[in-house]
């Protein structure tokens, strides 16, 4: 397949050390959904010490197996979808920054990646982190698949923090245009927190919050007419709240560098959260530039 300036494709991250099989399905099953080609992209992170004397062989076996997991993981893709489009690549350098760049160059829908379900400083520090430096800092919606979508129930739903941001407005329109493609419904949820110094009662800061959740809802609702909403306000810790309303979902979609406001929910930490609590696929939707 020949990459082109106007080429759409959906990005997948393929792990030598756990080529993760609902990571893969999620993302072909995404790629017949969106009729887009799938590009599979193995990145072969640089060694502690290059200056070792086995640091050529050392890389040349990295190379070598990272070529044998592509070629696994595109022969699992088109067992799973036969006839789909699938390129392979292999790339030098970290995780991360390697799919970061490539989905750039492919213009990708999204970047799907699985998770190591690494410790927090790990994810945030480690060479082989992924999934938290993706999600921040990719310019295009991040998939983080934890555990295979629940498909087998034909009412599962998706769910979406909504905050009242621009980036929460952005990830709520994604929810709707997934869903229209899954012809599944949506939830949208809304986590409030009563600032400790509020000037406002707590009834006043519920009614406040459904009337920000609904008129975001509407917008959407208007241009996806037939994607059924429900909406919800909890009161809580959006990272405890929408992992818990989320189990059992098809997935969770949240924003990127929300600024709270008047309900108090930050999503620019909720996605890393939900990393580490949510027991479905995690998407983070980068708000508009």
């Amino acid at each position: 397949m020949t990459r082109s300036g106007t080429s759409r494709e959906i990005v997948v991250g393929v792990d030598p050390l756990d080529p993760s099989v609902p990571t893969l399905a999620w993302a072909a099953d995404e790629a017949d959904r969106r009729n887009l080609p799938l590009r599979l992209v193995l990145a072969v992170p640089p060694l502690h010490d290059t200056q070792h004397v086995d640091s050529t062989p050392r890389r040349m076996s990295l190379q070598a197996k990272g070529r044998e997991a592509l070629d696994s993981a595109r022969e699992t893709v088109l067992r799973l979808s036969p006839g789909l489009p699938v390129a392979t690549e292999l790339l030098d350098g970290r995780p991360a920054a390697v799919l970061c760049r490539s989905a750039g160059v492919a213009h990708a829908r999204m970047v799907v990646v699985g998770s190591r379900r690494l410790s927090k400083p790990a994810e945030i520090l480690g060479m082989h982190s992924v999934a938290a430096p993706l999600s921040a800092q990719a310019d295009c919606p991040v998939v983080v698949v934890r555990a295979p979508e629940n498909t087998a129930d034909l009412s599962a739903r998706l769910v979406v923090g909504v905050d009242g941001s621009d980036s929460s407005r952005v990830a709520l329109r994604f929810a709707f245009e997934e869903a229209g493609l899954r012809r599944a419904p949506v939830h949208a949820v809304l986590v409030w927190q009563r600032p400790a110094f509020a000037l406002a009662g707590e009834e006043s800061v519920r009614e406040g919050s459904a009337r920000i959740l609904a008129a975001a809802v509407a917008e959407c609702s208007t241009n996806h007419p037939d994607v059924r909403c429900t909406q919800e306000t909890l009161h809580g810790h959006p990272v405890e709240e929408l992992a818990r309303a989320s189990a059992g979902t098809l997935g969770v979609v949240v924003g990127r560098r929300g600024r709270g406001g008047y309900t108090g929910m930050r999503l620019g930490s909720v996605p890393h959260g939900l990393l580490h609590r949510a027991e479905c696929p995690v998407i983070t939707v980068p708000g508009e530039s």
